[in-house]
């Protein structure tokens, strides 16, 4: 075997280990998710990109405040059925970092499994079992005459799922756009795909991600 050969081989045995252990680390440890919403504004930014952790949650379920990713296939986007070209473009354009697929979401925690959600009280916070909640990510503090929701509402989220909401809530499909639907705009948490811990890119505005558990 020559030594040009010998190279080739070498070069082509480090490239794959070097894509089985990126695609072991993609699947079950962290993933770049590309922000496609203004709904997260002024926490995310569209266009964004963000470091999201596959283990989440750690514990039993999402805590309130967290940022998460999840899969709205069936919920906020209708059923689109099983595998398909289309899908493996989607996934493709994700893995290389162009896109994310049209049914991945990023939301914020408000409630969790058990929780009673109401909005909005005399001075236009939204509260959680009855406790105010303290939402300083948003762009303006809730007021009476900027409520942190101009669609008023009460949920109770069921075992197992959880109420989520955007901060940019003039500009967010979320749970309260869904309490009619099946579901009543809860999301299962089999649907998380993971956490939002870090903004990677653009490099200028990277930064971690807090995420406010309350």
């Amino acid at each position: 075997m020559t030594r040009r050969r010998r190279w080739i081989i070498s070069v082509g045995v480090v490239v794959v280990l070097a894509l089985v252990i990126s695609t072991l680390v993609r699947v079950y440890a962290v993933d770049i998710y590309t922000v496609n919403q203004e709904s997260m504004e002024p926490t995310l930014g569209d266009g964004e990109r963000v470091l999201v952790a596959k283990s989440y949650p750690e514990e039993d379920e999402p805590a309130r405040g967290d940022i998460v990713i999840f899969d709205g296939e069936g919920s906020f986007t209708p059923y689109r059925g099983g595998p398909s070209l289309e899908r493996a473009l989607e996934r493709a354009g994700h893995w290389i970092g162009i896109g994310s697929p049209p049914d991945v979401y990023v939301k914020r925690v408000i409630g969790i499994g058990g929780d009673r959600v109401v909005c909005c009280d005399d001075q236009g916070q939204m509260s959680v079992n009855g406790e105010p909640l303290d939402e300083d990510y948003l762009a303006e503090s809730p007021s009476p005459d900027t409520p942190a929701s101009e669609l008023s509402f009460e949920a109770e989220v069921p075992e197992g799922r959880i109420w989520v909401m955007g901060d940019n809530r003039e500009d967010s499909v979320d749970s309260r756009a869904l309490l009619g639907a099946p579901g009543g705009g809860m999301i299962s948490q089999e649907r998380i795909i993971g956490e939002v811990t870090q903004v990677v890119w653009p490099w200028g505005d990277r930064r971690d991600i807090e995420g406010g558990r309350q």
